[in-house]
Formats: structure tokens, C-alpha cells, sequence
């Protein structure tokens, strides 16, 4: 099976949003966050929550990406375990039954959202439309098939050592006159 976790592939999740999730924590779409709230009034960043972003289950943090992965049957049943026990302490669940029987919804969901391969990238659109909320997802993927997601790379050189050292030394650079 696969699930959604969520994925930083920069630092502007700590920035845009008031809470950034963990990169690697499993995520959900995070719309029931809205449902009592009036859209049209949010401001700032819990603005900007609305509109892009998912839902760390964990830490209730906000993520623009989520990446699909593979889960198995464990992984389920615990993100359905920690989700509930959120919409008992953060969100009023009435009881655990209750908060159990939404969480299961919130995570059939997420899998149905998991119908490309594995690695593809996931971004959410929310808007309030006609007294509703509205929800479109974008994939993205690497055109030639997966790619590693790494921002960089560190490769070893051999032969590298033999090579003449060169040093710039910026501090008299910086003391010479231009001309």
C-alpha cells in the first residue's frame, strides 16, 4: 500500500506556514483543520495553510509537498492511532471510536491519492467555493522517470589530492585600491 509523508525540499515551508511539519512525517490532506472556519476571513499564514498545504500528523505542521511511499499494514494502523488521538486533543472528537472512524476516513482518502508511482511529488490547491471547501491535487514528476531528490550531491575524486593547491586569500583582496 501506499501512504503520503511529507517532504522539504527547501527551507520556505518554515516561512510561508505557522507550523512546518517534520520532513518524513506521515501526512494527510488537513482540510477538517477548516471545516468550522471561515475561509474568506483567513489571513497570513494560516491563509496560506488553507490553500497549500498538507498536514503533518505528527506535529500538526504544514508541508507544500508530500511524496507517496510505500507503507505497509503497521504503518496504517499507526497513522490512524496518531491521527486519532490528534482529533481527540486538538480537535474535540467526541470519543475514540469517533476520532478513530474519522481518522480511517482521512487516511482512505490519502490512499486515494496514491495512485502514481512511488516518489511522485503531490501538491494541493484548496479553495471556498459555493460554501464549500475544494481541493485539486498537481503530481509532479522528473520527466525521464525518478530521480533522487537531493538538493546536493558530494562525490569523492580520486586523484583529487595530487592536484596544486590554489588559495585566495580575500582579506588582502578586499585591501587593494581599485583603479
Amino acid at each position: 500500500m501506499k501512504l503520503l509523508r511529507t517532504i522539504r525540499l527547501d527551507a520556505s515551508d518554515t516561512f510561508v506556514f505557522e507550523t512546518a511539519a517534520e520532513p518524513g512525517e506521515w501526512a494527510v490532506s488537513g482540510a477538517f483543520v477548516f471545516w468550522n472556519r471561515d475561509a474568506a476571513s483567513l489571513q497570513g499564514k494560516i491563509r496560506t495553510a488553507f490553500r497549500s498545504g498538507f498536514l503533518g500528523v505528527s506535529s500538526l505542521g504544514w508541508s507544500t509537498l508530500v511524496q507517496i511511499v510505500e507503507a505497509s499494514e503497521e504503518d496504517r494502523r499507526a497513522v490512524i492511532e496518531s491521527l486519532a488521538r490528534q482529533l481527540m486533543t486538538h480537535f474535540g472528537a467526541p470519543t475514540v471510536d469517533d476520532a478513530t472512524v474519522a481518522a480511517e476516513e482521512e487516511i482512505t482518502f490519502t490512499e486515494s491519492l496514491c495512485d502514481q508511482p512511488l516518489d511522485t511529488l503531490i501538491a494541493v490547491h484548496r479553495s471556498f467555493e459555493e460554501g464549500a471547501v475544494r481541493e485539486s491535487f498537481r503530481t509532479l514528476r522528473p520527466r525521464n522517470g525518478p530521480k533522487p531528490l537531493r538538493a546536493f550531491s558530494f562525490l569523492e575524486v580520486d586523484g583529487e589530492d595530487k592536484q596544486p593547491g590554489e588559495t585566495v586569500d580575500l582579506i588582502s583582496m578586499a585591501g587593494r585600491e581599485r583603479k
